[in-house]
């Protein structure tokens, strides 16, 4: 018999770039919270799920009547290749307008699967292996693997503790000669800021300056999934009102409330100078990411999904619900100002351990480690009325118990 050479010891299986994907700790643990936290919930009856923004009532008749429609074939083509639709790019382009007064043009819109591929296409964009993406920290706990996917190096700073507000003097110490791209996320997740237009004209200020120093330019890429959510009747304000070479990146899974139906853009303001020379870059990135526009049914839908959003007030009566009863009962409550989030310190330095105290009282959140700062939790708004009334008591009990030191 003819023995077989070995092959078990040969270099292979995954690339150096999947394996440090893999080895994100945040990102490890953000996997085991998708995988686990859905069983853990199914199997108790009566539970706050408070983790991700997953909708927990059924979606609006006006949204499912919008998709209804959307499949209703109107010609032949109808369910073939979709680039950029031209109705798609012309509502998307007059709603950036009335929200932002900023002249987009149906051109200046790249339809994509959702945010997620809105910030990969504008990070490979501008970016070359081994530059440098500036992001601040609590971030969305994806900006990392989306980084290094694209072959790019992530730098973190921290934003200021008690306001939650960019830290200017850190982006800048940051900077560096690779320095490509800045990411700017308001409304915030985790921490529901809405950035103020005084920080960022100082962040359009800054990294112009740098980018003047540096002798490169310097992007922003402007994560605007909750643009659309702000409460107290605030106004949102975008980096692309104050700095001209920023890419802005939109979702409509958070507006409807959907995020399983992958539909967004990556938009550039037409008042970015070399943005001609980025259009045939982007439209080549969008089949060469593995045909990221969004499918037709979704395209057809967009024009009426424009109209309307999810109930902005009812995800405000229930921040309110939490942030008067947390409060009241010692929890050191920021009121946010937009998406769909609260971030709270938690009582005890161990956020994962308090976060656990909520689960066995079949309460969900997620714990600030997930976001790279240790001694918070998170709260999705997202979860519904009954959800949060039977979250109180667990709450005032987790807390209590945290007075008296957690149990072991």
């Amino acid at each position: 018999m003819n023995e077989q050479p070995a092959t078990s010891n040969l270099p292979g299986a995954v690339s150096g770039r999947a394996a440090r994907l893999a080895s994100i700790p945040s990102f490890q643990r953000v996997n085991s919270y998708l995988r686990d936290a859905g069983t853990r919930r199914k199997s108790r009856s009566g539970g706050s799920d408070f983790t991700f923004g997953n909708p927990h009532q059924m979606p609006a008749d006006r949204y499912v009547q919008t998709l209804r429609d959307a499949l209703t074939p109107q010609n032949d083509q109808w369910f073939a290749y979709q680039t950029n639709g031209d109705a798609a790019r012309e509502a998307a382009a007059q709603s950036l307008q009335l929200l932002l007064d900023v002249p987009f043009r149906p051109e200046d819109i790249y339809l994509t699967t959702g945010g997620f591929a809105a910030i990969a296409l504008a990070l490979k964009t501008v970016g070359d292996p081994g530059d440098e993406i500036i992001y601040s920290l609590p971030p969305w706990f994806l900006y990392e693997p989306l980084i290094l996917e694209a072959g790019l190096v992530p730098v973190k700073v921290r934003v200021q503790k008690e306001t939650f507000d960019l830290d200017l003097d850190a982006i800048a110490a940051a900077m560096t000669e690779r320095t490509r791209a800045v990411i700017v996320n308001s409304p915030n997740n985790p921490t529901g800021r809405v950035y103020p237009p005084d920080l960022l004209r100082r962040l359009a200020e800054l990294v112009e300056t740098a980018s003047s120093k540096l002798g490169r330019r310097i992007y922003l890429i402007s994560d605007e999934a909750y643009n659309r959510i702000v409460f107290d009747g605030l106004r949102f304000h975008s980096p692309v009102e104050f700095y001209p070479h920023t890419l802005l990146a939109y979702s409509y899974g958070k507006t409807h409330l959907s995020p399983g139906q992958r539909v967004g853009y990556l938009a550039l303001p037409p008042t970015m100078p070399d943005r001609d020379m980025m259009e045939p870059a982007i439209t080549g990135l969008q089949v060469a990411m593995g045909w990221v526009y969004p499918n037709a049914l979704l395209q057809y839908a967009l024009p009426e999904l424009e109209k309307f959003s999810i109930d902005v007030g009812q995800l405000q009566r229930r921040r309110d619900r939490l942030t008067d009863e947390l409060g009241s009962m010692g929890y050191r409550v920021r009121r946010p100002e937009g998406s769909f989030y609260m971030y709270v310190p938690s009582p005890v330095p161990d956020d994962v351990a308090f976060t656990e105290s909520l689960a066995r009282r079949d309460v969900y959140v997620l714990p600030g480690v997930l976001f790279e700062t240790p001694g918070f939790f998170r709260i999705s708004l997202t979860a519904n009325e009954d959800m949060i009334e039977r979250s109180l008591p667990a709450f005032e009990a987790a807390i209590e118990e945290s007075r008296h030191g957690l149990a072991t």
